[in-house]
């Protein structure tokens, strides 16, 4: 069922973060996590302005709703990493088609559903914000909004370019200078 829904609404894109915004500008909005587009923490203060940030706009999105966690896996392998064999998967993509079988690139997706609270996936950004886990998308369970965090900020995929500035609007200190918004 998620299959379905991610090609009804995301249709032609595969479930990759930093695929999206190319077909899905128009609903796309970038948010830097640290004044001044800073990309690392260096000390708790800036982690506890990362994680407010992240938070501000995931209660904005979910609040009182459920949320799927979507994390990858990357391998040279199609089958699923074995110690990763139970923990939600979803699917696996061929991200890296190449001629040599060495050089292919698989995405292992996998799913948690959960309850949206604030701070419930904290260790998780944090790792994010510290570049230790990538590909990270965090939607509602109807895949109609999409948070996915990246170390030194966030791309948020919104239902129309109304509600799109909206948000942007909301948190216009957190955007890049960047003529394209990166």
């Amino acid at each position: 069922m998620l299959s379905e829904l991610w090609n009804e609404r995301w249709a032609g894109c595969p479930p990759v973060g930093h695929r999206l915004r190319g077909p899905y500008r128009d609903v796309w909005v970038r948010f830097h996590s640290l004044p001044e587009s800073k990309r690392y923490a260096e000390d708790e203060g800036e982690y506890a302005v990362i994680l407010e940030r992240y938070n501000a706009v995931l209660d904005e999105l979910f609040a009182g709703g459920e949320v799927y966690v979507i994390t990858a896996a990357w391998s040279a392998e199609p089958d699923l990493p074995p110690h990763q064999r139970d923990a939600g998967y979803w699917q696996s993509l061929l991200v890296n088609d190449d001629p040599d079988p060495e050089y292919r690139t698989y995405y292992h997706l996998f799913a948690d559903r959960r309850p949206w609270r604030r701070g419930c996936v904290d260790g998780l950004l944090r790792d994010v914000a510290d570049d230790k886990v990538a590909d990270v998308l965090i939607t509602d369970t109807q895949l109609q909004r999409i948070h996915h965090p990246y170390d030194g900020g966030a791309d948020v995929f919104l239902t129309t370019p109304e509600e799109r500035d909206r948000m942007r609007d909301r948190h216009a200190g957190w955007l890049s200078s960047h003529p394209a918004g990166l």
